[in-house]
């Protein structure tokens, strides 16, 4: 990691962006990467939300900046081969008012979440800030310290507590504590932990179920989810004015390696009291509500409340643009509303993003802000759906009451109203709106090939398009537009109409995950699909690693090639070396199936394998021919047909798109 001093005050200043930056109004040349100037309709749109926010209320940057002990004035992680994982210089261009490219209310949000070092929460609790997407909180104990949350990866969790030691002293960790199943908040536990002595003699604690939930949500549907999280992270975008500036939560994921660990102590049911090393704790069991694990907690003789990600400064998703299981609003509005009547005497909530709130009655006032934020949205998606108002039509018609509507904390940085309500609509209903029209549509191909016919052809639908971009009705363009790219790929004019439609739809997004999907849209619009991902599949092995078996079959059968495995009935055995199982393989009716028991004699073939090089195999590391004739590897009974079963597992290759055909 790069070294720097002790940062001072005035530099936190700079990093929440106290210079000017501010794009030239003649500036309409298209920048690098081809992304257009914005319109005068798009600057007076966020002109427009300027005046109807609060933007001159300074409590959340006062918050921000509150405790500062020590940091670096640039922030820059790199991994063992000098890539870079994380450098904050990347959004030193976050200064001064928001150009015409970025809506004000995300651009204030992009400067707070700019802030980084080690601050003090209260006295025993400090936070390092801005080294990763998420936080990492340190509790100090009677003999060593308790960490919760050890950021996403090895190399910015590393570098995160190094910046704790230089500054507090050293001290042995003695606790883990994973608030939550997402990986940015686990990832990094080898980056705290490097050494299997540490790792044996730490307990780690997590809600139940924790492991399973981590290590599988993005296994069976990853290679999906991460293309589309390519998109609502703008991987592929410049950081800059007219690219990516933020996602609401933070910077931006880091892109190192990440692992997990298995829990010691699970949190099962609430209130759990629980001291870890002479610090008294009362956890929250939360499952279903940001994740699928969740926990938070409380410290009472700190009057300090974790609210891990169930509170954050955003309103957040109920459904996440890259793609999962939608959460109940329901049950997350009832954990807000379970913590206030718990720990309705904290002095301080402290969260896995963004700064704390101190004073009781602003903690108050902040969680039922949270709590009415997300009841507001399910009980109002319910009101309408019962009235017979489908997905679209709710979308459209609700928005927050006044009371909530200019709470920056409730805004639509992360998540938005519009596709969190139909999240709501979704986990009550499902995909069907019930008009039996929308029961078994075309597909997009087909449909925008006869849309684009009936409205005249593709040059009188284009000039339909130029004409709604001129009047500032973008929505509108882009759904001409993306009709006419499905009918005919080729047709530039109609990808560049296209790409300039969705540059002004990001420049007016306040959600920095919706910025960046319609900036990522534009961006292969014009330079076509990226050849790479963004996170190489070998940064996952020391996840996969501790990887349940049987989660990891249920991902090689979603790989399957049915229409090739029919009328196949091949049987293979794995024996697992250094577990100590085994597993039989078998194909029936095109569906590969795995369960774990004794070798059956009447397999084609027997594999004695270990783990990792079933890892390897799946992270593209190794490749099947040279699995199958590896001298890591001991096949008993016919090496073809093991190979033949192999090979009907799809490979992945270059990225889909998403935006094209």
């Amino acid at each position: 990691m790069r070294s720097g001093s002790r940062i001072l005050p005035m530099l936190l200043a700079v990093a929440l962006g106290c210079g000017r930056h501010e794009s030239s109004p003649t500036d309409t040349a298209a920048d690098a990467q081809g992304h257009t100037a914005p319109t005068p309709l798009t600057a007076a749109a966020n002109a427009a939300v300027a005046k109807a926010l609060p933007l001159a209320d300074r409590q959340d940057f006062d918050d921000a900046r509150h405790g500062l002990v020590a940091g670096e004035r640039d922030v820059v992680v790199t991994d063992a081969q000098g890539a870079t994982v994380w450098d904050t210089r990347r959004y030193a261009f976050v200064q001064g008012d928001a150009p015409g490219s970025v809506n004000p209310s995300l651009w204030r949000q992009a400067k707070l979440n700019g802030a980084h070092g080690l601050f003090e929460v209260v006295p025993g609790v400090h936070q390092v800030r801005g080294y990763d997407l998420a936080n990492m909180s340190i509790i100090e104990g009677k003999t060593g310290w308790i960490l919760v949350d050890p950021l996403g990866t090895r190399e910015t969790s590393a570098a995160a507590l190094a910046l704790a030691r230089r500054t507090l002293g050293e001290r042995p960790i003695v606790a883990v504590i994973f608030t939550h199943s997402h990986v940015d908040h686990f990832g990094g536990i080898q980056g705290v932990l490097p050494d299997a002595a540490t790792r044996a003699s730490t307990r780690i604690i997590a809600p139940k179920g924790f492991i399973e939930e981590a290590t599988s949500e993005n296994v069976l549907a990853g290679l999906a989810m991460g293309r589309r999280a390519t998109f609502m992270y703008g991987m592929a975008l410049a950081r800059s004015p007219r690219g990516h500036v933020d996602t609401g939560l933070g910077k931006e994921p880091a892109r190192g390696r990440f692992s997990i660990l298995p829990p010691t102590d699970l949190i099962d049911h609430t209130p759990q009291p629980m001291e870890i090393d002479g610090v008294r704790f009362v956890f929250q069991y939360a499952p279903g509500s940001e994740a699928p694990a969740e926990l938070t907690f409380y410290l009472p003789d700190m009057k300090a409340f974790c609210g891990a990600e169930v509170v954050s400064h955003t309103m957040h998703n109920l459904y996440t643009l890259r793609g999962a299981k939608v959460r109940d609003a329901l049950r997350w509005s009832g954990y807000i509303d379970e913590a206030i009547g718990l720990f309705g005497d904290a002095d301080v909530v402290f969260v896995s993003h963004h700064w704390p709130v101190w004073g009781n009655a602003r903690v108050l006032t902040h969680l039922k802000q949270q709590r009415d934020t997300y009841r507001y949205l399910h009980d109002q998606t319910l009101r309408l759906a019962n009235g017979g108002a489908t997905p679209g039509e709710i979308a459209e018609q609700i928005e927050l009451p006044a009371s909530l509507r200019t709470v920056f904390a409730s805004r639509d940085y992360y998540g938005t109203v519009r596709h969190n309500t139909r999240a709501v609509y979704q986990n009550y209903f499902g995909w069907y709106d019930g008009n039996p029209a929308h029961l078994n549509p075309l597909p997009p191909v087909d449909a925008s090939t006869r849309y684009v016919d009936a409205m005249g052809g593709a040059d009188a639908v284009v000039r339909r398009a130029r004409a709604a971009f001129d009047a500032g009705d973008y929505r509108w363009a882009a759904t001409l537009l993306d009709h006419v790219v499905f009918a005919d790929p080729g047709n530039a004019a109609a990808r560049e109409q296209l790409a300039a439609t969705y540059d002004q739809l990001g420049y007016q997004a306040e959600s920095g995950p919706w910025r960046d999907a319609y900036l990522s849209g534009a961006y292969e619009l014009r330079h076509g699909v990226p050849d790479a991902a963004a996170v190489t599949p070998s940064a996952a092995t020391d996840l996969l690693l501790q990887l349940p078996l049987d989660v990891f079959f249920a991902s090689l059968s979603a790989r399957l090639v049915g229409p090739k495995a029919e009328g196949k009935d091949t049987k293979v055995n794995m024996v697992f070396s250094d577990l100590g199982e085994s597993w039989v393989l078998w194909l029936e009716n095109a569906v590969l199936h795995a369960a774990r028991r004794d070798a059956d004699p009447a397999a084609a073939a027997t594999v004695t394998l270990t783990r990792p090089l079933l890892v390897r195999l799946v992270t593209a590391q190794v490749g099947v021919r040279e699995l199958v004739f590896s001298d890591e590897m001991s096949i008993a009974g016919s090496r073809m047909e093991l190979l033949e079963l192999l090979m009907l597992l799809e490979r992945p290759g270059k990225p889909f798109p998403i935006v094209t055909p």
